[in-house]
């Protein structure tokens, strides 16, 4: 088969696409990913021996709005209020789109795509083309969503803020809501942007009704409570597509050698401390962080006393760097107790090495998979979009515990942090929490486990393929 896979300019949604494109070529079909030069350039390279089955597709924006930088290609070269823009202006590849699937030989057999590019299913209907919305999200969120809701093409505070009511809503979700500081900066970034651009709810609505096929980055033993309510929500066929896990043996194909020095020293400074001692902070590609939410963070990983590895960065479209938001002083108080990185840093690498017993994280699919596959507890900080949801499902789970903050504000203290982080790494009360992230290890960790599930879904691709049934 040819695939084509068109991912979101947001790093969280590339990854597990990118993902999911060696999956395939691994089982012999080619791969046309398409995406902006600087994405495609952000890439890892493919492992040598699948090169020649993925082709990388440029898909160049038109900027035509005055507010989004020359530069930006991805989420995370823009700040959070201008990813509305952002999608706009994806929408002007279209025609590039439409000149590719039409001269490709051999010609696609489905499309892969993702929820901001609504018109894409119904484009590849009109030529010939089988699409899927592959959701990189879990399951439990398309629950969340009451379908009536988005056939009306709007949600309201009231929806989001609220546990979910609607029919078959599996029990364990009955307290599961985003919280008013959540989705403060997503209603925000709506009333600012929505009057020109499609609204994310519109987007989400169509990809979800045009698509043929829906593929949900989870797995039974994960969130066997959802599946049954999906298909009877979504009305189409859903298939679990497993968890996509990262395995380090691929990341040994990564662009390595350029970073070997910095990763040797990264490891270095990760030998000298016992097993499971460390916590891992890193809040993903899109967290805007403010200069007091750097010191309450700073200052409660201090207070721990306990090593910790911070990847911190620079917030986009500023003048200022992390490192100007810490507290002074900062850096020379915890010299010897933790190390701060604003540069490049291989997350599954470092979440690999023995020393790491916790991480700090952002609750990000890709950050939290990556974390429990190799059993490490979580210490949630959300910050935006499905992030709430996705720590509430962890909590659930027992995986992890979330840093308490002021209900309205979202406002956490140094203590709060501090707190938080102890009971994960050290204490007693926080034993069964640990307990439960190294279990996971055989769910999140597994690759043989999760390639079962990439088994189905391309043997369902390879069985319903426009060409066959028209034979038919």
């Amino acid at each position: 088969m040819h695939i084509v896979v068109v991912p979101w300019l947001a790093m969280g949604h590339i990854i597990p696409y990118h993902r999911l494109s060696i999956c395939l070529a691994r089982r012999g079909h080619r791969v046309s990913f398409l995406s902006t030069p600087r994405n495609l350039q952000r890439l890892p390279p493919a492992p040598k021996t699948l090169a020649h089955l993925i082709t990388l597709v440029p898909l160049p924006l038109i900027h035509s709005h005055s507010s989004l930088p020359l530069h930006a290609e991805s989420s995370c070269d823009i700040t959070y209020p201008k990813h509305q823009i952002l999608k706009l202006a994806f929408d002007s590849v279209e025609p590039t789109v439409v000149s590719f699937l039409t001269s490709s030989s051999p010609p696609p057999d489905w499309i892969v795509t993702d929820f901001s590019t609504h018109w894409l299913p119904g484009l590849a209907r009109r030529h010939g083309i089988r699409s899927v919305y592959f959701s990189p999200f879990f399951a439990m969120l398309l629950v969340f969503f009451d379908s009536s809701k988005l056939d009306e093409g709007w949600l309201t505070i009231e929806d989001l803020t609220r546990p979910p009511s609607h029919q078959g809503v599996p029990r364990f979700m009955s307290n599961f809501a985003f919280r008013p500081y959540e989705i403060a900066k997503y209603v925000q970034r709506s009333q600012e942007f929505d009057s020109h651009c499609v609204p994310d709810v519109v987007r989400y609505a169509v990809t979800m009704r045009d698509s043929d096929l829906l593929a949900v980055r989870t797995c039974p033993e994960f969130e066997h409570e959802c599946f049954g309510l999906l298909s009877q929500t979504y009305r189409k066929p859903v298939l679990p597509i497993g968890l996509l896990p990262s395995v380090l043996a691929d990341d040994d194909d990564e662009d390595m050698e350029d970073n070997e020095k910095q990763w040797d020293s990264m490891r270095k400074w990760l030998d000298k401390h016992p097993p499971s001692s460390v916590v891992y902070v890193a809040l993903g590609t899109e967290a805007e962080l403010t200069a007091g939410e750097v010191e309450s963070l700073a200052l409660g990983l201090e207070q721990t006393g306990l090593p910790f590895f911070w990847v911190l960065r620079d917030p986009p479209e500023s003048t200022r760097t992390a490192r100007d938001m810490l507290p002074n002083g900062f850096e020379e108080r915890v010299d010897g107790q933790g190390v701060i990185c604003t540069e490049w840093a291989p997350q599954v690498r470092i979440l690999s090495h023995g020393s790491v017993g916790g991480f700090l994280t952002h609750c990000g699919c890709n950050s939290i998979i990556e974390g429990l596959a190799f059993g490490r507890v979580l210490i949630m900080l959300p910050m935006v979009n499905d992030q709430g949801l996705n720590a509430r499902l962890m909590r659930e789970k027992r995986f992890g515990v979330e840093v308490e903050r002021d209900e309205r504000d979202g406002w956490f203290t140094p203590g709060s942090v501090a707190e938080a982080v102890i009971l994960a790494m050290v204490s007693e009360a926080g034993e069964a929490l640990r307990a439960s992230a190294k279990e996971a290890m055989g769910l999140f960790g597994s690759r043989e486990r999760n390639d079962r599930y990439v088994d189905e879904f391309v043997r369902y691709l390879e069985e319903h393929l426009y060409r066959e049934e028209s034979a038919e």
